[in-house]
């Protein structure tokens, strides 16, 4: 039997029971009918490639196929009460313009990624001046579909520039159980391989209540 993989285990640990969700770039599949048969959720998929959408449909899951880069205006506000995005992030043309979609669409994201900051990928780049391949990175860079990669402190810098909140986080590695992290902390940049964040929106600051005109300008004669 397939072993699950690191970020599943996670994700089915953090959504709630009978939640609704939008699994972007949900591949064949294999979350969202993991979610659906443990969380009961009312869950949705977004697909980019026919042949995930095909398997998707044999699954009998609920499967839209379209791209995370231009589709996701097409979803109502607050549709959802999460989006994932698992290891999908660093694929996109416009990573901040897909997080602050997420954040829109859903009151809350999942989104797991590759930390380009890991000790192996900064060792790999001083000992051999070549792109690293290591297990969360296991594609040459000819033939690997990243385009965006970033490190922890990179993620956390747009999150804060877009106004997200950071709820969780954990560190991940194939074959260990995930590790509560806390971004902020450098040591955390190395360490982390693979990283899942909880997001939210910061609540708007309440904007106080105007003074009476009499106040600002004095009493009218």
């Amino acid at each position: 039997m397939k072993p699950l993989r690191e970020d599943f285990r996670e994700i089915l640990r953090l959504v709630r029971p009978g939640a609704r969700v939008l699994d972007v770039g949900c591949g064949e599949g294999e979350l969202l009918e993991l979610l659906t048969k443990e969380k009961e959720v009312d869950g949705q998929g977004l697909e980019l490639s026919a042949e995930g959408v095909a398997a998707c449909l044999a699954r009998g899951l609920a499967v839209v196929q379209g791209d995370a880069d231009r589709d996701l205006d097409h979803f109502p506000s607050r549709a959802f009460d999460y989006a994932i995005l698992s290891k999908t992030l660093q694929q996109v043309r416009d990573p901040r313009r897909v997080l602050d979609e997420l954040l829109r669409i859903a009151d809350r994201a999942v989104v797991s990624l590759p930390n380009f900051g890991h000790w192996r990928v900064r060792w790999a780049l001083l000992t051999t001046g070549r792109m690293p391949e290591t297990q969360a990175l296991p594609e040459p860079w000819w033939s690997t579909p990243n385009i965006h990669l970033c490190t922890l402190r990179d993620f956390t810098a747009l999150c804060d520039d877009l106004g997200l909140r950071i709820d969780a986080c954990v560190a991940l590695a194939p074959g260990k159980s995930a590790r509560p992290a806390d971004p902020s902390r450098p040591i955390e940049n190395w360490r982390a391989e693979t990283a899942l964040f909880l997001l939210s929106r910061k609540a708007e600051p309440e904007t106080p209540a105007a003074p009476p005109a009499s106040d600002l300008f004095g009493e009218t004669p």
